[in-house]
């Protein structure tokens, strides 16, 4: 339930609350002044027998004696109708206050609730992002070690393929060196729209590639001829992107 409910429910149980205590008050107001009333009249009864207690007979003494009993019962009376009212007035009360704990119990509870909730769904979704993110790695990882084992392989079969996509016949290249075939040749080349791209160049395999060394490098393979490469250099290469990358580190 929305804050907003509880509140609306609340404020609606406590409408008719201020007039049922004004009446409440109004009452004891009232049984206040008729006990004063009485008491006044107890102390004219009790001055009028002190006064003429020696000419009084007897049955006007016991009148006297029992007017005054009388008004004193009904003081009683009237002091335990006004407690009565008190008490009356005070459970009303509290038992607006009990309902206005429950209520925020009851909205603390549901605010506790759809915390835990927006926590597992958030945690769920970070769970599903780390996972999708790991199996693009895998696949990353596996083209890389399936390019890379391809680009070192040395059998005759993708030697001839190599080969087939530089022979001077079909594409007019003068060149027989894998390594100085330049990106712009292999724009005129019939490429496989499935076949993946590499290099700075955007274009397929072909030549004599390297891999970059950092291993969140986007980009992976580039031709030697793009990167101003004759032979494979020692030690570990890295693109130029992923070079300025760590110089700025």
């Amino acid at each position: 339930m929305a804050a907003g409910m509880y509140l609306e429910h609340y404020l609606d149980s406590i409408e008719n609350l201020p007039f049922e205590l004004q009446r409440n008050f109004n009452l004891m107001r009232d049984l206040d002044q008729r006990t004063e009333d009485l008491k006044s009249q107890i102390d004219s009864l009790a001055k009028e027998y002190t006064s003429n207690a020696r000419t009084l007979s007897s049955e006007q003494k016991l009148s006297i004696l029992r007017q005054i009993q009388q008004s004193y019962s009904k003081c009683k009376e009237f002091g335990d109708d006004k407690v009565q009212l008190a008490m009356q007035t005070y459970e009303m009360v509290d038992k607006h206050i009990r309902r206005l704990d429950t209520d925020l119990a009851r909205f603390e509870a549901d605010l506790k609730e759809k915390q835990i909730e927006s926590t597992d769904y958030d945690s769920a979704s970070s769970k599903g992002k780390k996972g999708d993110t790991r199996q693009k790695e895998k696949k990353t990882a596996k083209t890389r070690s399936k390019v890379k084992s391809s680009d070192e392989d040395s059998s005759p079969k993708s030697a001839q393929k190599k080969v087939k996509l530089l022979q001077p016949g079909e594409f007019n290249s003068p060149s027989s060196n894998f390594g100085n075939v330049h990106p712009s040749d292999v724009l005129d080349m019939p490429v496989d729209p499935n076949e993946p791209t590499y290099c700075l160049c955007h274009q397929v395999s072909y030549g004599e590639m390297i891999g970059c060394d950092n291993t969140d490098c986007s980009i992976e393979w580039f031709h030697f001829a793009c990167v101003g490469l004759t032979t494979k250099p020692r030690g570990k290469w890295y693109c130029p992107r992923c070079s300025q990358d760590r110089k700025r580190k």
